[in-house]
């Protein structure tokens, strides 16, 4: 009977292990599963904050380029408006210079 009681043990151990064996490899498929699932997760939310951040930078760079071409409109207008003046400038005051030349020019000093 000893022998049997024995056998009878060793039987009840080796299902004992093969149950753990099997607890074990469910809970370690489980897991890989969470994983697989975590990085799932966070490659997707990754590439959303992707596409918001670059939404964001074209929003940016088309507000940017409307304003450069009103800067580049407005310059041009200053620009054009100070060169009118200068011209307008250069003709009222021409007759003026253009004597003064010529009173120094026609002077003789000893």
């Amino acid at each position: 009977m000893s022998g049997s009681s024995s056998q009878n043990g060793i039987q009840l151990l080796l299902a004992a292990e093969q149950e753990a064996q099997h607890i074990v490899n469910a809970a370690r498929t489980a897991k890989q599963a969470r994983l697989k699932q975590a990085k799932e997760e966070a490659e997707k939310e990754i590439a959303d904050f992707r596409a918001q951040m670059e939404a964001e930078f074209q929003r940016k760079v088309a507000e940017s380029s409307g304003d450069s071409g009103a800067n580049v409109k407005r310059l041009e207008i200053e620009t054009e408006e100070k060169i009118q003046h200068l011209k307008t400038e250069s003709s009222r005051i021409s007759p003026e210079v253009v004597s003064m030349l010529l009173r120094h020019v026609t002077t003789v000093k000893n």
